[in-house]
């Protein structure tokens, strides 16, 4: 029995035996024996089951518009609604006119476009504030696809065509599509395209992949804009000079629209020039007007409008198409043509085509429903945005449409000038049937040179994106160099490439963070158990006999040869080489005896297997007895992964030095043990390569008490 300070010194050793244990937690037990059948009935049963409940839930879900317009709160929204939806109508006239020019369509199917998909997003659409139309970036990549598509088919370029006929009959038409010209067979790959891509949508949505955004950062797709955007100006300049050249095709269309520019110059019909320069001098301003006061006017003033009504009057009375040879949009009709089925045939040619632009239409829509959604304090559904943007691809494309997305511009017009619904939308589409039943035939005399002007003036913003370079460059430079590479494919290269560079490009980003990662050397604070790089903070400790390290990176097949390089130099042992120098001198040793060599104690005691190995290590000498690895950082393991870790313990073990790991997480430790990292090893006890660490000091502590192997300090 012990009494006095006996029992005093007693309780005080096993307070601090038990202190200097190593924080123990037991594991929830994960469910195991689930057959695959479990696992595929469960999620099926899920889904598939159906209450009324559910039923409902779903189609309120699918249908957004259920659930908003019956707590509409009229008073509050409808002034908001209504002149955001006036402001963005008049807007979208002539800009879906104009944009009908980049896709090489007629401008009434860009006037369709606009019609449909602001109803059919108002129906569907979780974001309150977007505007879905005519977006730029997908007019050109279904120009570039219809003027392909009418070369293979065999009819003549625009530039062959006299005047205004479009109508030249095609020879050895096999597309599949009877007694139709020009105009008419481009909007039937245009509305092809567009049903084909709003299908890929529709899928992906299906599948739940609405998180494939994610995967487009915004460094990728502002890229990819700006690059496309030089595309589209480069395009547009034929327009401005009045000249009547074919749009290159393949790669390297920037080049070769140049020079065919640069050939043709001497064709420059004045007229259209002089018109161009007009229109930009009168846009260029003007925007600038609007943007530097539009926190203090109501609404935008639609200089755009009055630029096509005051060109439409000049051209109209000045005959300017009669007269210098002009180029003008032609007859508009009125109503809406019959409903047409997509070319079937043209599904294959095409489906490549439409898959980048459905991945383009549906992240740049998701990507602005959710800045969006952010501001103003809501939430949006990815996978929902993923049917609604691919029904109004689907829908339109049989009413001779083409496709569609979020556009930028018309929803920051939309969003400062009050609107709180999508019954915006429904008001711009009203607006536009207005148009389209009544007006449209008035823009017969509208020169395509103030299309173009249009254009290029709303591409200011995109542009303007060359002037962040050197701040894209201090903030971070791995997002700038994503930039500019995106940006050059799509522009110099080719526009679907670039996206495609672009996400490579970010993956091997990726990939190349976790191959520059090197292993850090810990210290510990004064006056804390934590532990952090030597080389990064002032005052750490090290302890004598024990060495911490710390990878950030997960160690994959990738990286697990990095990893040990990087470990052995930071250690200052490579294992291996040390191993092959001690077999060398142990095969080395029976030569010298044999010729009388003397054998010192220092070589005898070096070529036996040491209980320490001595090494310099910032610049002072330590007895290293264990090596503690930091796991904190690591994400994940696999197979190559955990057999790197294995190597590691197995070389530095047959030295002496023991390998401890500290602070995995659960994925890692399982991993481990799946991986056979704490199978009993020969010669070692289970329970100690089984102890896990949840605290670097936890560890330290372990291999630093008495009754470890190796464990005392080193006093001297």
């Amino acid at each position: 029995m012990l009494h006095g300070e006996d029992s005093c010194a007693a309780v005080e050793d096993g307070g601090e035996e038990d202190q200097h244990r190593p924080l123990i937690l037991e594991r929830i037990e994960k469910e195991t024996g689930r057959t695959w059948r479990t696992v595929l009935s469960q999620p099926l049963r899920k889904h598939c089951s159906c209450t009324p409940e559910k039923a409902k839930s779903r189609i309120l879900s699918f249908f957004p518009v259920l659930q908003w317009l019956p707590r509409y709160k009229l008073r509050d929204w409808i002034l908001g609604d209504a002149m955001s939806g006036v402001i963005v109508g008049i807007l979208l006239v002539p800009q879906s006119i104009a944009y009908s020019l980049l896709a090489n369509q007629d401008p009434i199917y860009g006037l369709y476009t606009s019609f449909f998909a602001s109803i059919i997003y108002a129906l569907l659409g979780t974001s309150r504030h977007i505007s879905v139309g005519i977006f730029g970036v997908l007019c050109l990549l279904i120009g570039q696809v219809v003027d392909r598509e009418l070369a293979l088919a065999g009819y003549l370029p625009e530039s062959s065509l006299s005047g205004n006929d479009s109508s030249v009959p095609l020879a050895g038409n096999d597309s599949g599509v009877v007694g139709c010209d020009r105009s008419c067979y481009a909007i039937a790959v245009g509305a092809t395209v567009t049903f084909t891509a709003g299908i890929y949508q529709v899928l992906m949505g299906l599948l739940q992949v609405g998180f494939v955004s994610v995967y487009l950062s915004d460094s990728l797709l502002s890229g990819f804009a700006t690059g496309a955007s030089l595309t589209i100006l480069t395009s547009q300049i034929k327009y401005l000079l009045g000249l009547k050249i074919p749009r290159p095709q393949g790669w390297f269309t920037l080049f070769k629209t140049w020079y065919g520019l640069l050939r043709n110059l001497g064709n420059t019909n004045v007229c259209d020039l002089i018109t161009s320069l007009v229109c930009l001098a009168v846009l260029i301003p003007t925007k600038e007007l609007n943007d530097r006061f539009k926190s203090k006017l109501k609404a935008p003033i639609p200089f755009e409008l009055f630029v096509v009504i005051i060109a439409t009057l000049a051209s109209h009375f000045g005959h300017f198409n009669a007269k210098y040879g002009s180029g003008v949009a032609g007859v508009i009709p009125t109503g809406f043509l019959p409903p047409q089925m997509p070319t079937w045939s043209l599904i294959p040619n095409v489906a490549v085509d439409a898959f980048s632009i459905a991945i383009v239409g549906f992240a740049i829509t998701v990507s602005l429903s959710e800045m969006f959604a952010k501001k103003h304090g809501y939430t949006v559904d990815a996978n929902q945005e993923m049917y609604a943007i691919g029904f109004c691809n689907i829908l339109p494309s049989f009413f001779h449409c083409f496709t569609s997305s979020a556009a930028l511009t018309k929803t920051l017009v939309k969003e400062s000038t009050g609107c709180q619904t999508q019954l915006s939308g429904l008001i711009s589409a009203l607006l536009l049937l207005l148009v389209l039943l009544v007006i449209a035939p008035l823009f017969y005399s509208l020169q395509k040179c103030v299309l173009a002007a249009i254009i290029v003036v709303n591409l200011r913003g995109a542009l303007r994106k060359f002037t962040d370079i050197p701040r894209m460059w201090r903030a971070n430079r791995i997002d700038a160099f994503i930039w500019l590479i995106t940006m050059a494919t799509s522009a110099l290269v080719n526009t679907e490439l670039g996206l495609l560079v672009g996400v490579l490009m970010s993956a091997f980003c990726v990939l190349g963070r976790t191959q520059r990662v090197q292993v850090l050397e810990l210290g510990r604070a004064m006056t804390r158990e934590h532990y952090e790089d030597l080389a990064s903070y002032k005052g750490l400790q090290t302890h004598p006999d024990v060495a911490i390290f710390r990878y950030e990176a997960p160690i994959y097949y990738a990286n697990q040869n990095l990893f040990k390089k990087s470990l052995y130099g930071c250690v200052g042992l490579d294992p291996v080489k040390e191993k092959s120098r001690r077999v060398k001198f142990q095969n080395s040793k029976p030569h010298e005896e044999a010729a009388g060599v003397p054998t010192s104690n220092s070589d005898e005691k070096e070529a036996e297997a040491p209980a320490a190995v001595t090494l310099m290590m910032n610049t002072a000498s330590r007895h290293l007895r264990r090596v503690v690895i930091d796991c904190s950082a690591v994400l994940f393991l696999d197979t190559a992964g955990v057999n790197a870790l294995k190597e590691v313990r197995k070389d530095y073990g047959e030295l002496g030095v023991a390998v401890e790991l500290a602070q995995c997480n659960t994925s890692v430790l399982d991993t481990l043990e799946q991986g056979g990292y704490y199978s009993n090893q020969k010669g070692s006890d289970a329970g100690e390569n089984r102890t896990i660490f949840f605290t670097i000091e936890d560890a330290v502590r372990h291999v630093q008490s008495p009754s470890t192997p190796n464990g005392d300090c080193d006093k001297s």
